[in-house]
C-alpha cells in the first residue's frame, strides 16, 4: 500500500494531524518536508524522523501568504529535485458569534484555511507539471465543512470551500497525473482543545465510541490516500467521524 520514495510537504506539521502524518508518510519510505509557522515544533517532528531512520526537513512559513507558499514549493524542488505531493493541512479556529463575526475575525480564518489550501495546490501543482512530476494533493477539511456549528460562520465558510476546491483541482489536475482529496475531521485529541474535561467529555459524546479521535487514526487515512492503494479515490474528502456525520 505505501508510497515509497516521493517528496511530500505536509504543512501544519509541526502538531498534531500534520506531525502523525508525516512519521506514518516518512515511515513508509517517503521524505517529508515540514513546513509550520511554528518553527521549534517542526523542527521536533524532523528529529523525530530521523531518530526513526526517515528523511525530512523544516521549513518555516506563513501558510497564509502566496508568496511565502510559493518559495516552499520552489525549496522543495530545489532540495530535492523533484515534489510528488503536498498535504495542505495547516489550519486555525476563531470561535465567535455571527454578529461578532468582523472581517478581521472573518479573513484571519479563511486566509488561513481555506487561501493557503488553493496557495498550496496552485503552485504545487505549476511546478509538478514544469517538471513533469505526478502525485497527490491532500486538503484537510472539517466535519464542518458539510454542516454548521454555531461560533463558526468563518470556519465553516473555509471548510465548506475546501471540499469543492477539491473536487474542482481533482477534475482539472486528473489529465496531468495529480489525485486530489481531502480528509474531514471529527473532534481530535490535540492541545487545541485545552484541558477542560468537561468540554472534551462532551466532544466526545458526539461520536459513535464516545471517545475522541485520535491525531494518528487520522494520520492512517492521509497515508492511504497518498498511496497507490487509493488510486481510483479522486475530488472524495473521507470523513475521520468515528460516524458524527452519519447520525448528526
Amino acid at each position: 500500500m505505501a508510497t515509497e520514495n516521493k517528496v511530500i510537504i505536509v504543512t501544519g506539521g509541526g502538531s498534531g494531524i500534520g506531525r502523525e502524518s508525516a512519521y506514518k508518510l516518512a515511515e513508509q519510505g517517503n521524505t517529508i518536508v515540514i513546513a509550520d509557522f511554528n518553527e521549534a515544533g517542526a523542527k521536533e517532528t524532523v528529529a523525530q524522523i530521523e531518530k526513526s531512520g526517515g528523511k525530512a526537513t523544516s521549513y518555516k512559513l506563513d501558510v497564509s501568504k502566496a508568496e511565502e507558499v510559493e518559495a516552499l514549493i520552489n525549496f522543495t524542488v530545489e532540495t530535492y529535485g523533484t515534489l510528488n505531493g503536498i498535504f495542505n493541512n495547516a489550519g486555525i479556529g476563531l470561535v465567535k458569534p455571527f454578529l461578532e463575526m468582523d472581517p478581521a475575525s472573518y479573513h484571519k480564518v479563511i486566509d488561513v484555511d481555506q487561501h493557503s489550501v488553493y496557495y498550496g495546490m496552485y503552485y504545487a501543482a505549476k511546478k509538478m507539471v514544469e517538471i513533469g512530476a505526478k502525485g497527490v494533493f491532500v486538503n484537510t477539511a472539517s466535519i464542518y465543512g458539510t454542516m454548521a456549528a454555531k461560533g463558526s460562520f468563518n470556519y465553516n465558510a473555509a471548510k465548506a470551500a475546501v471540499v469543492m476546491m477539491s473536487k474542482s483541482a481533482a477534475l482539472e489536475l486528473a489529465e496531468h497525473g495529480i489525485r486530489v482529496n481531502g480528509v474531514a475531521p471529527g473532534f481530535i485529541d490535540t492541545p487545541i482543545l485545552g484541558e477542560d474535561k468537561e468540554m472534551k467529555d462532551y466532544l466526545a459524546a458526539q461520536h459513535m465510541h464516545n471517545r475522541l479521535i485520535q491525531p494518528q487514526q487520522v494520520a492512517e487515512v492521509v497515508a492511504f490516500l497518498f498511496s497507490d492503494a487509493a488510486s481510483a479515490i479522486n475530488g472524495q474528502t473521507v470523513p475521520v467521524d468515528d460516524g458524527f456525520l452519519s447520525f448528526k
